[in-house]
């Protein structure tokens, strides 16, 4: 048993902070955009497909703004829409916390979309390379998470629980560390192992993004505390569970729709 002692405070100047979360998101997005390079080099050199690197360039700008703002609308819509209909001024404070993934993933999907039609560039297949890379921001924001004491597992007595008295002073599951593994480090190892085939298909990373995420949240889910707000729908589904069950039928519409796609062509 670990009692969490750790400050969500990297550095503090006074005049500015800066926090392990921040420095998630700020790695998260270099290190994706350096490989997402990387990525688009391999295609391009193995297939016949064509795409300037400088378009990728230009789309991290977009995915930034998407991550934020469809981040912050997802944690409103989705799991405090009472709270910040009454409180629309708190909509606007992202740094006081409250970010959805899944709303996020909407962001960028939305994001992603307009921008490849402004480009007239396949926005399949930019969301092949999101895909491949954002398992890096994710691993890093779930580890920042346990960091900052937030979004806490279930009570356990497990030999590896963790007790976060800024919480309470119960053991508890660290599901954050568990969704660091699944949905960042197993999903990043096997998304980049089938990206990095010398045969690739365009889409294959982006479906199986959606239905391999929604799978392994909803295994998180299993040990993490529902938002006290919320609590459990029918008093057993949280709303990560729901919005991850969409993730994979999201998923699973895609590949039937490239299946159907190749038996045509």
């Amino acid at each position: 048993m670990y009692t969490h002692n750790l400050d969500p405070v990297l550095i503090d100047f006074g005049f500015i902070v800066i926090r392990w979360y921040s420095l998630a998101y700020i790695f998260g997005i270099i290190i994706g955009w350096w490989l997402g390079k990387r990525i688009i080099i391999h295609i391009c050199k193995t297939t016949n497909f064509k795409f300037n690197l400088s378009d990728f360039d230009d789309l991290i700008t977009y995915l930034i703004i998407a991550i934020i703002i469809g981040g912050r609308l997802g944690y409103v819509i989705f799991y405090n829409l009472e709270y910040f209909l009454s409180n629309p001024f708190e909509i606007i404070k992202v740094w006081e916390g409250g970010m959805s993934f899944h709303g996020a993933l909407i962001g960028i999907i939305l994001g992603t979309y307009f921008f490849c039609k402004s480009r007239n560039i396949s926005t399949l297949f930019s969301l092949d390379v999101i895909a491949c890379v954002s398992p890096i921001g994710i691993f890093l924001g779930r580890i920042a998470n346990f960091i900052n004491g937030e979004l806490v597992g279930k009570v356990t007595d497990i030999y590896w629980s963790v007790i976060f008295p800024t919480v309470d002073m119960l053991s508890r599951h660290p599901s954050q560390l568990y969704e660091a593994v699944l949905e960042g480090a197993i999903l990043f190892l096997i998304l980049n192992a089938v990206v990095f085939k010398k045969r690739y298909n365009i889409g294959t990373c982006s479906y199986l993004f959606l239905i391999l995420y929604g799978i392994f949240r909803i295994i998180s889910e299993l040990f993490r505390e529902p938002d006290t707000q919320l609590g459990y729908f029918l008093n057993l589904l949280s709303m990560g569970t729901i919005l991850s069950f969409f993730m994979i039928l999201g998923g699973l519409f895609l590949l039937s729709n490239l299946k159907k796609k190749n038996e045509n062509e």
